[in-house]
């Protein structure tokens, strides 16, 4: 089959996703609708976020039939998994997993599955100079995720083992958490984003509690900048300015510490914290004094999407 394509369907925890690439590594679809919470809701229980891909995947792929010829289609890829563990499930992800199927045998197409993790990380392998490496670290930053990640890739097998992260909650739990308090939508990361571009870091003292050398704990900051914005003394740019620029040091220093444990000088951050303009250019600038190269999918690629998943199925890494 000449001009072969491949796609992609991921179900995370808020986010519908359908992509096509081709042989190239040319995005052909991205397709994305972001599931819907409450507001002043931290989140979605698991049986509304399938409800919710349920009803968005069909109009998802009805919209990326009428984009491409879906005879061309060489392999259906999916997320099928939060992680590649054995006991790593959400039901989330069974929605997009028996689409994939049915697509796949309606097709005669080649069927693979993947964690939603992989996909994070193959979007970043995709055009940059990590798909020849060994080994490299990843940082993965979201909503539900926090962990430090030490990455074989060799013999198209992506070999994944947590080395440092967080001990309770994420990353983006913290920011979200942070962001609903001040009545932001959810989820909070963008529009604290563009709040905390106008403002500066406080002189204050705001310990960061990292053990072993990779793990810290976050529960103790997300009272610690509710108390702050609570007793309405600082301008809230300036407060979230801070909150993102210790962000930034406590993973910079997770990630000095594994770089020297495991001689790797090369590390990917993904994840939709990832996309965050300030602790980005933050982490990016401390790194690099560092010797150590980091690396980032293009900001609309943090967030989640099918596009690693379909990359995964085209160069033929191994599925569980």
């Amino acid at each position: 089959m000449k001009d072969k394509l491949y796609l992609g369907i991921d179900t995370s925890n808020y986010t519908t996703s359908v992509a096509v690439i081709d042989d190239n590594d040319k995005i052909i679809v991205d397709l994305r609708k972001v599931l819907k919470v409450g507001k002043g809701k931290k989140g979605l229980r698991q049986q509304e976020a399938v409800f919710q891909h349920i009803n968005n995947i069909p109009v998802l792929i009805e919209e990326m039939a009428n984009l491409v010829d879906i005879s061309k289609i060489d392999t259906v890829s999916c997320s099928s998994q939060p992680r590649n563990l054995p006991d790593s499930y959400m039901p989330v992800f069974l929605v997009g997993r028996g689409q994939a199927i049915i697509i796949s045998r309606l097709l005669k197409a080649k069927f693979k599955e993947y964690s939603h993790q992989e996909g994070h990380i193959a979007v970043g392998l995709m055009n940059s100079q990590l798909k020849t490496q060994n080994s490299f670290l990843s940082l993965h930053i979201s909503g539900g995720t926090t962990e430090l990640l030490l990455v074989n890739n060799e013999n198209k097998r992506l070999d994944v083992k947590i080395v440092g992260g967080t001990l309770d909650i994420s990353v983006g739990q913290l920011i979200d958490r942070i962001g609903v308090e001040l009545g932001l939508p959810f989820p909070c990361g963008k529009h604290m984003d563009l709040i905390a571009m106008k403002g500066k870091k406080l002189d204050i003292s705001i310990p960061v509690n990292i053990k072993d050398r990779a793990w810290f704990n976050l529960s103790g900051m997300e009272n610690f900048y509710k108390n702050l914005l609570k007793e309405n003394v600082y301008k809230v740019e300036d407060v979230l300015f801070t909150l993102f620029y210790v962000i930034s040091e406590f993973i910079y220093k997770v990630i000095l510490n594994s770089s020297k444990d495991h001689c790797i000088d090369s590390v990917l951050i993904t994840g939709g914290v990832s996309s965050n303009s300030v602790i980005r250019n933050l982490l990016t600038d401390k790194l690099i004094k560092q010797g150590i190269k980091p690396y980032y999918p293009t900001e609309s690629l943090c967030t989640d999407n099918g596009v690693g998943i379909a990359y995964l199925g085209k160069e033929r890494y191994s599925s569980r």
